[in-house]
């Protein structure tokens, strides 16, 4: 009888620890990567305060997803504020600009920049 009753309380006991094993536990917000940091710089610009630091992030966020029309958008107005020394932030505008098919020699800032080189 008492085997009986062990047997019933492991039976008993593995079913619920395998059902509790089953449960997902809650989804936490993660601050850091489910934030879109486009979204959060386009609106400090549409809010008046953007900077050369805040359009280049925007540049370089745009030019990683693919979306080189607003990437070229905001590499012109980095452009507009300062003059990149960054050898790497000319090689993406030049790859934007192959990406959308506009040509380097009538761009005003790439003749600004490094005197219109391919």
């Amino acid at each position: 009888m008492n085997l009986k009753k062990l047997l019933i309380f492991l039976f008993i006991g593995c079913m619920s620890f395998a059902s509790f094993s089953q449960t997902e536990p809650k989804q936490k917000t993660n601050v850091n990567t489910d934030v879109d940091v486009t979204v959060v710089y386009e609106q400090v610009v549409k809010e008046g305060y953007g900077t050369a630091f805040i359009y280049q992030e925007l540049a370089n966020a745009h030019y990683f997803k693919n979306n080189h029309a607003q990437a070229k958008k905001w590499f012109e107005k980095l452009f507009e504020v300062e003059k990149p020394t960054d050898e790497t932030l000319k090689f993406r505008y030049k790859q934007t600009l192959k990406a959308l098919n506009v040509p380097f020699a009538a761009n005003q800032y790439l003749s600004a920049v490094d005197g219109g080189s391919n």
